[in-house]
């Protein structure tokens, strides 16, 4: 197993066009190709961030076929890297809701992980209201795949208020948390959330955020980064399009585990 790896973590500020979006991101996953990365994730949302919440229902997926999945299969392809891709809609059995979709292409821009977002954000405090549970349809298993340096959990946005869907991973060397956190929300409990669940599960966390005002009026904190597995911020973009990047050390993992063995002390 190699000791370093390259990670990165695509930020983006989607609009309601799906085409803007692929272009925007492709710019940026070369950007990633170019900073050496082997694994590379996009936001939530990515493709489309609709004027309302029902635009990215006119544009869910089959699974297997479509504009959005080619385009991710072929930039893994291109660039031979790992692409998490961030999410994006596919059909559900439910007319008017959508799933919320995690899928893994590997170098070969085969399809090989897929995870459905459990789950789904709710929010009220005055004018500013969420319900996403009107145009998504909840998954149901906890998602993971492994990479070549070791097993990478799979949660999206809102999941990271649930330790308990970590845990449900098993030991993994890396979670990755594509996501659209308000601004709101995020000033107040993004980064606390994300060096918890790195420094409990003993693991890297990269998490690949939108990051700015939106076209439907919505303001998404963005913060993009990389965590190490002793709950320190390694690399960080606060708002705007960018790329973070940063390296997965094993070696330090299990230097970390070894001196703190809290994984070993667990008793439920």
């Amino acid at each position: 197993m190699m000791s370093k790896t390259t990670v990165a973590a695509v930020q983006m500020v989607s609009s309601p066009n799906v085409e803007e979006n692929l272009e925007t991101a492709r710019r940026l996953l070369a950007e990633a190709a170019d900073s050496g990365a082997k694994l590379v994730t996009l936001p939530e949302y990515w493709p489309i961030m609709g004027m309302s919440d029902s635009d990215k229902v006119g544009h869910a997926e089959q699974p297997g076929q479509g504009l959005i999945q080619d385009f991710m299969a072929a930039q893994a392809r291109e660039h031979g890297f790992w692409l998490i891709g961030g999410t994006l809609p596919l059909v559900s059995d439910e007319a008017g809701r959508v799933l919320n979709t995690t899928l893994v292409y590997d170098p070969e821009g085969r399809s090989v992980s897929r995870y459905d977002k459990i789950h789904l954000f709710g929010f009220t405090k005055g004018e500013e209201t969420y319900d996403e549970a009107r145009t998504i349809v909840p998954g149901e298993a906890v998602g993971s795949f492994d990479a070549p340096f070791g097993k990478v959990g799979l949660s999206v946005c809102y999941d990271l208020r649930f330790p308990e869907l970590y845990r449900a991973m098993g030991e993994v060397a890396l979670i990755v948390v594509p996501a659209a956190f308000t601004h709101t929300t995020g000033m107040a409990h993004w980064e606390v959330l994300l060096r918890a669940r790195a420094i409990e599960n003993q693991c890297y966390v990269l998490a690949s955020a939108q990051g700015g005002t939106h076209r439907n009026g919505r303001r998404t904190f963005g913060h993009s980064m990389l965590i190490g597995p002793w709950g320190e911020v390694r690399s960080q973009l606060a708002e705007g399009e960018g790329v973070v990047s940063g390296e997965i050390d094993t070696a330090f993992l299990a230097e970390v585990r070894q001196s703190l063995p809290a994984l070993k002390h667990r008793k439920m």
